[in-house]
């Protein structure tokens, strides 16, 4: 049995929630609560936190920093451009309101993907580690693993995925370099390469494994150098 929480503000948002929860067999709802104060007793409880961003005393995204071992976090909002603070706190989804009883349904799937994993003795595979970017209305899940590298483009980003289109996204490197900081690395003021993916590197540039062969600027390289080295 999946326990979950949720927290959000709006009382039909809340009811919503709850009868989503009902459908689901596996997933019980320990509390329904309005802010996060009403919340802080039930979080022990919780495999799983539904939690609203925009609250008037805390809001869902600070509550989540202020916890010391928090469960897994699916966030929900209204407000899609939040979607890249979620990557720094490591939440399983995203659901961007109103979403349907499917979207809530693919969400609760990977909850419960993720607690099978940590149950496992060896916890969470590295490969198993993923992003959720916002393109467009609709959410992408992307395993940290398959990210070949990211190029900065102002205000967006171009992930560049191996054997698929590259995504454009609203962000910025510090929500990638947190999201797997074992696995990425700046080695340019343009360009977050995925370690894994390096085939040969020189002084000043890098060949990925595909070929594709990106510049490592000289603020970048004593560091970088240092990093191959460990």
């Amino acid at each position: 049995m999946i326990r979950a929480i949720t927290i959000d503000d709006e009382p039909l948002a809340l009811k919503l929630l709850e009868v989503y929860i009902s459908r689901i067999d596996d997933l019980h709802l320990v509390a329904s609560c309005p802010g996060v104060d009403a919340a802080r007793p039930f979080v022990r409880d919780a495999d799983v936190i539904f939690v609203d961003i925009n609250m008037p005393d805390m809001n869902g995204m600070e509550f989540v920093r202020s916890l010391e071992d928090p469960p897994l976090i699916v966030f929900t909002t209204a407000y899609a451009e939040h979607a890249v603070e979620g990557f720094r706190v490591n939440a399983v989804d995203y659901l961007v309101k109103p979403f349907a009883f499917e979207d809530f349904k693919e969400a609760v799937d990977r909850v419960r993907h993720m607690l099978e994993l940590k149950a496992r003795p060896e916890g969470i595979p590295e490969q198993e580690k993923v992003i959720f970017f916002q393109v467009g209305h609709q959410r992408r899940r992307v395993c940290t693993a398959d990210i070949m590298y990211v190029e900065s483009m102002g205000a967006y980003l171009m992930v560049h995925i191996a054997g698929e289109d590259p995504l454009i996204v609203l962000g910025n490197f510090k929500s990638i370099l947190d999201a797997d900081p074992e696995r990425f690395f700046r080695i340019h003021k343009s360009y977050v390469i995925n370690l894994e993916q390096i085939r040969q590197s020189g002084r000043s540039s890098v060949t990925l494994i595909d070929g594709t062969v990106l510049s490592v600027g000289e603020s970048y390289r004593k560091a970088f150098r240092e990093c191959l080295r460990q």
